[in-house]
This record gives C-alpha cells, sequence and structure tokens, in this order.
C-alpha cells in the first residue's frame, strides 16, 4: 500500500490549479493559490519530490490525429502464476495503442483501455498480438460508442487535509 503524502490547503490548491492547467508559470500560479511566488515554487519542488506531482504533459484530442477507435478489453490468462503475468505485463508494455492497464478482481483477470485508428487496427491488435500470446486464454472487446467524460481531474475535494499546525 502506498504512504499517503500529507497535504494542507495550499497543496490542494496547487494542485487542483495545474490540474486545470499543467503550464502555469510559478507567477501565475501563485497568483491564483494566493502564495508568494518562493513559497509556491518550494511547494511544488517538494510535490514532485514527494512524486504527487508525476509529470507534466499534453492532452492530445485523439479522434483530431486519426485515432478513432477506443476499446476496453478484459483480458483472461491462460494461468495465473507470477511468470505468466509477468509475460503478459511485458506484452503490454509493448502495445503502444494500450492507454491504460489495470489488473481486475472478477470475471477477468485485466482491463485495457486502448485507442486504434480503425476497426482494421483494432483486428491486428486482437488476433496478432493479444490472441496467440501464451499468457493470454480469452479477449472480451468493447467499443466505446460516445464518451460522456474523459480525462476529469482527480477530486481533491475528497482528500483529508492535513491537520494545520
Amino acid at each position: 500500500m502506498t504512504n499517503v503524502v500529507a497535504l494542507d490547503e495550499f497543496d490542494l490548491r496547487i494542485l487542483t490549479a495545474l490540474q486545470e492547467d499543467g503550464r502555469l508559470g510559478n507567477e501565475e500560479l501563485a497568483k491564483r493559490v494566493n502564495l508568494s511566488a518562493s513559497q509556491c515554487s518550494r511547494r511544488r519542488i517538494r510535490l514532485e519530490e514527494q512524486g504527487v506531482l508525476r509529470r507534466y504533459r499534453a492532452e492530445i484530442d485523439a479522434a483530431l490525429v486519426g485515432l478513432n477507435i477506443t476499446v476496453f478489453t478484459r483480458i483472461t490468462l491462460a494461468t495465473h502464476t507470477s511468470d505468466n503475468a509477468r509475460r503478459f505485463a511485458e506484452l503490454v508494455r509493448n502495445l503502444d495503442c494500450v492507454l491504460e492497464a489495470h489488473s481486475l478482481t472478477g470475471d477477468s483477470d485485466y482491463l485495457l483501455k486502448m485507442v486504434v485508428r480503425d476497426l482494421r487496427a483494432l483486428s491486428t491488435v486482437i488476433n496478432d498480438g493479444l490472441l496467440p500470446h501464451e499468457s493470454v486464454a480469452s479477449v472480451r472487446s468493447s467499443v466505446v460508442l460516445d464518451t460522456l467524460k474523459s480525462s476529469a481531474p482527480l477530486p481533491l475535494s475528497q482528500v483529508q487535509m492535513a491537520p494545520s499546525d
């Protein structure tokens, strides 16, 4: 289990502002959270060092660059050994169309979120990549018809703040 980092009101303000716009410079961020630029910078650096702020990146519209199909794929492993799980994890890391991969409880072992150009590309990933792999027993996919909510910021209002001194 991961150790939870203690966050105060200012840390949460910084995180909220950066979730809205990761390009914020230190001066603008400091204004938004009502801190001095130096205090804000020290807090931002601490949040980065603690791993709370993991990276900054651009969000690209998949459809505008020709990646038109989002699919959720449930995978059941052939055997439930650590070696087989390791082989499957390696397979997933090498598939650049996989955006997310989650180990699950229930009927399936893994859930993959993938994005591909078209149905032919999806067929290739499933029939040439996933199904023939020795770690995989079954593959069940659901193509997304419409997305109601995507890339939502974390609900920081639910984070328990550290007691103030």
